[in-house]
């Protein structure tokens, strides 16, 4: 015989199967999931690009402190910023021209870091800022002057002078993060 019979194959109903199979998540935990997955994917832009788009953002919306030289305090100095639920980090400086410098690497003097929702939240003043501070849900490391100078800054600014676009991102993104996270 040219070819041997190969055994008959065992019916599925006679093969083990695990105890318990992972349900799969509903549609209203993956839309729920969604925001935070779609931000993760932010950290693969460019730094180039994110530069751009921080200074922008920052400009416009610390504009009077900026012009009031309120952040003088960074000069020479190095606050890092890290959304650590989304993996971005970034660092700033404050430049001898009066301009804002966003670094991707430098050793930091100071450090605030916290979830995307936090950060949020702070910069659309949904939440007090001490309230975020004091239960740890952002936290302020290294030397403790120059993040609380930030905090007060961010606490300042006035969100009526902000650009409607920018005024529009802040309000609607903080309250899908409350809805959401």
């Amino acid at each position: 015989m040219l070819f041997k019979q190969l055994p008959a194959l065992p019916s599925l109903s006679s093969l083990p199967l695990p105890s318990s199979l992972p349900t799969p998540p509903t549609a209203k935990e993956l839309v729920k999931k969604m925001p935070l997955f779609l931000a993760k994917k932010a950290a693969w832009v460019p730094f180039g690009i994110q530069k751009s788009v921080l200074l922008k953002a920052m400009e416009q919306a610390f504009q009077e402190p900026l012009e009031d030289g309120d952040f003088e305090f960074l000069e020479g100095k190095w606050m890092k910023v890290e959304i650590t639920d989304i993996g971005m980090t970034w660092y700033f400086s404050y430049s001898e021209e009066g301009k804002l410098i966003v670094s991707n690497q430098e050793n930091e003097n100071a450090s605030i870091r916290g979830n995307l929702k936090e950060f949020m939240l702070l910069a659309s003043r949904s939440e007090d800022p001490d309230t975020l501070f004091f239960q740890r849900r952002l936290m302020i490391e290294g030397d403790t002057e120059i993040g609380l100078e930030v905090k007060n800054l961010m606490d300042a600014v006035d969100h009526d002078s902000f650009p409607p676009l920018l005024k529009l991102i802040m309000t609607k993104g903080s309250g899908l993060a409350n809805k959401l996270f």
